[in-house]
């Protein structure tokens, strides 16, 4: 590691096949808390480059433990995560209004590193056990339309890394791999960033799947569409500027979808909302998040019909009884 380090520190870039050496050889144990967290923070300190992520990327889906969801066309609904904006799980809540209105969804998530409640705390304070077995993750996706699948239990690489991130309590490369190595790899993605850097690498990326893809990044910062400014949103066919009338009716404040101080917090919020009792505001960032997800799998003609199915599901109770059916299966 001494020897990479050096290198870094001369402000060189990795190979995409280096990257992917390296972080094998990180999963595998053989550097120290020390060394890892001072390779973490060289990424922290310059953009990192498209063929290191793609390196990192390789590694973690060499390693990573399949998932089968055979006949399904799955979408995922993900943050990057690390715009320190501390919001409620408003991409959570998506996948289950998403769920409701019968689209399947495979949800790949993992602890907040950099905020309060990432998917796994609230899907864990909830209820959900987590689970890596296919015949398992299925029946959940036919009865719920949903399945979630947390990171660590898939993927080696990130277990050996979580202590170090959680104490580093800052946004680091890993949470740009999150969106990149969903171990189901869905047929639909909808991706939120924080800057318009990482809306480009994304871009590149995601392009070369040949799957259909949203990306979206508020241009105040959030990584989702917040409705607090207007929205860049980036599909397989061109990009676009939305504002917040068009994507939910109305603009928010920040404080409006402000997540909470604790896990407890962010699960009874999260509660409130699924049941259909959240505010005008919170309801409307949901479904405005929900909406571009079932207009990414191409299933409606236009957003605004999408809209429409994501506020059926959440006022019919669809989206609760997807979540209350999941949860009966644990």
């Amino acid at each position: 590691m001494k020897k990479i380090l050096q290198y870094l520190f001369e402000h060189k870039t990795l190979s995409r096949s280096k990257a992917k050496e390296v972080l094998l050889q990180i999963s595998s144990g053989q550097y120290n808390e020390s060394e890892v967290t001072a390779f973490v923070t060289v990424f922290l300190m310059r953009s990192i480059t498209i063929e290191e992520l793609q390196g990192f990327t390789d590694a973690l889906l060499e390693l990573c433990v399949k998932v089968n969801l055979d006949g399904y066309k799955v979408i995922d609904i993900v943050g990057t995560g690390g715009d320190g904006k501390n919001t409620f799980n408003i991409s959570t809540l998506a996948c289950f209004i998403v769920a409701g209105a019968g689209q399947k969804v495979a949800k790949h998530g993992n602890y907040g590193a950099s905020s309060v409640s990432g998917a796994s705390n609230v899907m864990e304070q909830l209820g959900y056990q987590f689970k890596n077995d296919t015949a398992q993750l299925k029946k959940e996706i036919e009865a719920a339309n949903i399945c979630f699948l947390h990171a660590p239990m898939f993927h080696p690489a990130l277990k050996a890394a979580g202590p170090i991130r959680k104490n580093l309590g800052i946004r680091t490369f890993f949470n740009m791999l999150g969106p990149m190595v969903n171990p189901a790899a869905p047929d639909f993605q909808l991706v939120g960033v924080y800057n318009l850097e990482m809306a480009r690498i994304y871009n590149y990326l995601l392009q070369e799947t040949g799957k259909a893809f949203t990306i979206i990044h508020s241009l105040d910062g959030y990584d989702e569409i917040s409705l607090t400014n207007d929205t860049k949103v980036i599909t397989n066919t061109g990009e676009r500027i939305m504002t917040p009338e068009q994507l939910g009716k109305r603009m928010v404040a920040a404080e409006d979808i402000f997540g909470g101080n604790t896990v407890e917090e962010a699960a009874k919020l999260f509660t409130k909302i699924i049941k259909g009792e959240g505010s005008w505001a919170q309801n409307a960032v949901v479904l405005a998040n929900a909406a571009m997800a079932l207009h990414c799998t191409g299933a409606y003609k236009n957003y605004e019909q999408a809209y429409e199915a994501a506020i059926e599901s959440l006022e019919s109770g669809k989206a609760h009884q997807s979540l209350q059916t999941l949860i009966k299966l644990q």
